[in-house]
């Protein structure tokens, strides 16, 4: 990957004032059908043992990406394992889109999920999604970067120089494809999507990436770890786009369940992400291109403040009812 001489560039100090406020008063977003009595910002367990869902066949859905079948067999070796570790039958659902993902969770066909990092607080405030994981680095460090990139000879050199021209976002759910390159446009160089750039929204990271790599699009908003992994996988060249702009690292996909299961499968769901051998599996293959090499427990509450506060830099509400 070709990369011009910028320095590495965190989110504006203007942004993240704005962001401040969100340590002041942190409350549930949640729709009106669930409940957060312990205050970790995620729908509680159902009391009602009734309530609960405890179904044959569990099913589990990444992130839409380019080719979902690529990881139906990424995945497929861990699935196993959970199919194992719960006794239960286990299908890939390759849903096509970020939309078609959360409408899932919240129509109760999802139980077990991993949703892209702006998405999380939808699924959560939406579906009821209760995350708990997230892949991280043998050191256990973790998360991604936004990239603003273009490709070569595009005349952008620059974020400045996006001035009139066109900026591809994936989803309008996505931390690093939507939400945290409007907030930094918008605080840290006064431009505004509509007005100052011409937009269009791609779908997905692998879309943004083929569409700047084609000249379909002048420049696209992306997660970096995507763009690795395409690197990995030769869907694209060292070269073929230039890296204008990187931002601070965020946290990468949450892994978590539906709110309704029942209470020892859940546990049982999340033993078998924790106690997963990613050593010589098609998931370590994946995923060590991106730098991760194992599951680590994360809170919403915690994890998600940064990403929450963005939204809320945004405007973002959760209208879910």
């Amino acid at each position: 990957m070709q990369m011009l001489s910028l320095p590495r560039t965190l989110i504006s100090a203007a942004v993240a004032s704005a962001f401040a406020f969100s340590a002041v008063a942190v409350q549930a977003d949640l729709s009106s059908r669930y409940q957060d009595t312990d205050g970790d910002l995620i729908a509680d367990v159902p009391s009602d043992e009734s309530q609960w869902v405890d179904p044959d066949t569990l099913v589990f859905a990444y992130t839409p990406v380019e080719d979902p079948a690529v990881y139906a067999d990424v995945w497929s070796d861990f699935l196993d394992h959970l199919s194992e570790a719960t006794g239960k039958e286990v299908q890939f659902f390759p849903v096509q889109s970020n939309a078609a993902q959360q409408e899932a969770m919240r129509a109760g066909r999802l139980h077990v999920a991993g949703f892209n990092t702006g998405g999380v607080p939808v699924a959560v405030n939406c579906g009821g999604f209760r995350p708990f994981a997230m892949m991280a680095a043998e050191d256990g460090s973790f998360g991604y970067e936004m990239e603003i990139i273009t490709y070569p000879g595009s005349g952008i050199e620059s974020v400045e120089d996006l001035q009139g021209r066109q900026l591809a976002f994936t989803s309008e759910t996505s931390n690093s494809g939507f939400r945290a390159p409007s907030a930094l446009l918008r605080s840290e160089y006064g431009m505004e999507a509509g007005e100052d750039f011409e937009t269009a929204f791609s779908g997905s990271h692998d879309n943004s990436v083929l569409g700047v790599v084609n000249e379909d699009y002048e420049a696209a908003a992306i997660a970096n770890s995507v763009a690795r992994r395409m690197l990995s996988r030769g869907v694209v060249e060292e070269g073929d786009y230039e890296v204008i702009y990187t931002s601070q690292t965020f946290p990468t996909t949450a892994y978590g369940t539906a709110h309704n299961l029942a209470p020892e499968l859940a546990e049982d769901i999340q033993d078998a992400f924790f106690s997963y051998d990613w050593e010589g599996t098609a998931l370590e293959e994946e995923f060590s291109n991106s730098g991760e090499a194992q599951f680590i427990p994360i809170t919403y509450q915690d994890n998600w403040e940064v990403i929450r506060t963005i939204a809320d830099a945004n405007g973002v509400t959760y209208d879910c009812d």
